[in-house]
């Protein structure tokens, strides 16, 4: 049976399957302070090698790969670039933070499991630490006969900010349609108009914006690599004790690019008092094929979180 391999650098862990590096684990990025530095998962890659995502895309350089993000925390943006204001638009406004690895619980070894178990800080602009986060994300479900693995993202924030913290999106600032926050992922560009389903039996990205669903899938053929590829992700769980919490609501785009978000807070915001915590559960699979809306329903139940 093909089992995991790791890699372990002090700035990243790689991952490989069968001589494939699948993904890299960026905890110390290089990324300049405009970007929002954060831990990121790039390279991404399907069982056959093909590119799963990008980076610094000319178009939004702090897209990376698969990230954890978080677009309007008060006034700091964690998220990257200009913020959303409605009287001004998108515009950089110097409040840019950066999210700290500190350490992994145990070193990430290889197998049928690969874990990440790690915390981090939230610092802002104005190096204040607002947030301690404590993120696990695992990977799973290699089988190299079908070309398929998982990846499971988990985290808890615990505001440590001293006061409460609005958590939004440039929906809950007043941009319709622009909820992202939370994990995101950015496809190749060559998946541009690229197709995506959803667990509701609906296609298309209008029929997956801002709605609820259980999964999202996204399909397309290759550049360089003949073939295609699927990503199958779920929008999971979302809990709190200490704070009320809107529905994950999907962040959808395939027209102008390939990305999507499950997000927490699209067209309402979270607010988490001091000391409170919020608990996320995602996941994505990879599958080395372009699939059908049969398969898709066979994945999604056999997935499901």
């Amino acid at each position: 049976m093909t089992s995991f391999e790791v890699t372990i650098t002090e700035e990243a862990v790689s991952v490989s399957a069968a001589g494939t590096e699948i993904l890299k684990y960026v905890i110390h990025p290089d990324s300049p302070q405009d970007e929002a530095p954060k831990p990121y998962l790039y390279p991404l890659r399907f069982t056959d090698g093909a590119d799963a995502a990008v980076r610094r895309p000319w178009d939004h350089r702090w897209h990376t790969g698969l990230q954890f993000t978080w677009s309007h925390v008060a006034d700091q943006n964690f998220w990257g670039g200009p913020t959303f204001a409605p009287e001004d638009g998108y515009q950089m406004r110097g409040n840019l933070g950066t999210m700290k690895h500190t350490g992994f619980s145990a070193e990430p070894t290889g197998g049928d499991d690969v874990v990440f178990d790690e915390t981090l800080e939230w610092i802002t602009s104005r190096g204040e630490h607002w947030i301690d986060e404590h993120r696990v994300q695992r990977v799973h479900s290699l089988d190299a006969e079908r070309g398929i693995w998982a990846i499971d993202l988990s985290t808890e924030l615990t505001n440590v900010s001293g006061q409460t913290l609005p958590l939004g999106s440039p929906t809950t600032a007043g941009r319709a349609n622009a909820g992202y926050t939370g994990w995101f992922w950015r496809g190749p560009r060559s998946w541009t108009g690229c197709t995506v389903v959803n667990s509701n039996g609906e296609e298309g990205e209008e029929n997956t914006m801002g709605k609820v669903a259980d999964w999202v899938a996204f399909s397309s053929e290759h550049d360089d690599l003949d073939g295609g590829g699927t990503v199958l992700a779920f929008a999971g769980t979302s809990s709190s004790a200490d704070a009320e919490l809107p529905p994950i609501k999907w962040f959808t785009r395939t027209g102008i690019f390939a990305v999507t978000s499950q997000s927490p807070a699209f067209d309402q915001e979270i607010h988490l008092p001091a000391e409170g915590r919020l608990r996320l559960s995602h996941r994505f699979v990879f599958i080395a094929k372009v699939c059908d809306r049969q398969e898709l329903e066979t994945l999604g139940r056999e997935f499901a979180v």
